[in-house]
């Protein structure tokens, strides 16, 4: 399969790159995160791997009512730090996890590896472009599944923090 660079990153043949109904994207995310809670993490998340991306459950504060929040996310290692991105299944909207993280950006991650208290925080300028290549690399899709939506799409880094 040939790509075309005339259409697009990710793009193959002149078509661009296909997501599943939104229904579907929301359905099977609930799924995921019901299937972490149910088995308390031995089941649903997983390392990174080589050339590939993890899954985390992500603990952050309501914005507005000051509740818990859990939602499963992809990510990558970066150094210390974990990388997502604020992409809401790739839906106009933004996520209200990433919403609540601007409010109160102290989270807690669940990773294969434990628990631990991070601190989130935007990626900018020439970091948010090298993180946002090494996403790249990771999907072929990537720039072509962004361009649907309306704004920017938020590269998220959770630093570790003191306990």
């Amino acid at each position: 399969m040939t790509k075309d660079p005339e259409a697009g990153a990710g793009a193959t043949r002149g078509r661009p790159a296909r997501l599943p109904p939104r229904w579907f994207v929301q359905a099977f995310w609930h799924g995921h995160r019901a299937l972490v809670r149910a088995t308390r993490g031995r089941f649903g998340l997983w390392r990174p791997k080589p050339g590939g991306w993890g899954t985390l459950r992500l603990t952050t504060t309501g914005r507005r009512t000051g509740r818990t929040r859990q939602v499963v996310v992809g990510y990558f290692v970066d150094g210390p730090d974990l990388v997502t991105m604020a992409m809401n299944g790739w839906g106009p909207a933004e996520p209200a996890w990433w919403l609540n993280l601007q409010d109160h950006p102290d989270a807690i991650v669940q990773t294969r590896d434990g628990v631990r208290p991070v601190h989130a925080r935007r990626a900018e300028g020439a970091e948010r472009e090298r993180l946002w290549s090494r996403w790249a690399e990771i999907d072929d899709n990537l720039d072509d599944y962004a361009a649907r939506r309306p704004t920017e799409t938020a590269v998220v880094v959770l630093e570790p923090r003191d306990a």
